[in-house]
């Protein structure tokens, strides 16, 4: 009796904890073009396993097939993802205070504490009316600090006067991107990885880093161009024109919430 007990746990914490992770992944991947292909993925792989718990042999036998190479197709379709992981295994600071599964941050969607996202796009609207480029770097889940260390360090509370004080055009913080991090400025001139992608000519090196640094990681980008005074939202490496500010109000508190 005691044997059959434990096995129904064993089988009760398997079916939880795949559950869970199936959970975890499905809110890792909500909101990008990826959420499709996995449930795709998922509604396969639980085709293989009734068609094989009925031995239907010649439809699990494909299924197996398909199921088999399934670990290669998701290296191929889901890069992006497993490379924000890795990236955040190998930035995130194991010896510090904060335990390893606090660095897991990557399994969360919500962001716990307020950031003030009236004071930021007040800012940038105060910018694109003098055509002063800016990039800013909202950090949500996944820790920026492996790009922070080749900037200049912060601690200042967001206001709209700081923010344009540091992309002022004579100010020497200017160059490079700002980072925020609950609701804080945490580092100004900071270098980013620039994408790889063939893109217009009309962007510039601001784009090209927005671009890369959201490919690598879950935050977003507010850019301000020189050229034209116009304001984007970068996310997941992909751009976001907006023509009302109310619009981008609302969609950088989407983001964030």
């Amino acid at each position: 009796m005691d044997f059959l007990n434990y096995n129904l746990f064993l089988d009760t914490l398997d079916i939880t904890l795949v559950g869970v992770l199936l959970y975890y992944v499905y809110k890792l991947l909500k909101g990008t073009v990826a959420i499709n292909i996995f449930i795709g993925i998922t509604i396969v792989f639980l085709m293989y396993k009734i068609t094989q718990a009925l031995k239907m042999e010649m439809l699990s036998g494909i299924l197996e097939v398909l199921v088999g190479g399934g670990a290669i197709a998701l290296l191929i379709i889901f890069h992006p993802e497993l490379r924000k992981f890795l990236l955040m295994l190998g930035s995130a600071n194991i010896s510090s205070k904060r335990s390893f599964i606090k660095q897991l941050k990557f399994l969360k969607t919500e962001i716990n504490t307020e950031i003030d996202s009236e004071s930021i796009v007040s800012a940038c609207i105060k910018l694109s009316t003098t055509k002063t480029g800016a990039l800013l770097v909202i950090e949500r889940n996944n820790n920026l600090d492996f790009v922070k260390q080749n900037g200049d360090y912060m601690n200042a509370e967001i206001n709209v006067p700081i923010i344009e004080s540091i992309f002022y055009k004579n100010s020497p913080l200017h160059d490079g991107a700002t980072i925020i991090k609950d609701n804080f400025i945490t580092a100004t001139r900071v270098v980013l990885p620039l994408s790889e992608k063939v893109l217009p000519n009309r962007f510039g090196l601001r784009h090209r880093a927005a671009i890369g640094i959201t490919e690598r990681t879950d935050c977003i980008c507010i850019l301000v161009s020189e050229e034209t005074g116009k304001i984007s939202l970068i996310k997941d490496g992909e751009f976001e024109l907006f023509e009302s500010n109310e619009d981008l109000l609302d969609k950088v508190k989407g983001y964030l919430v």
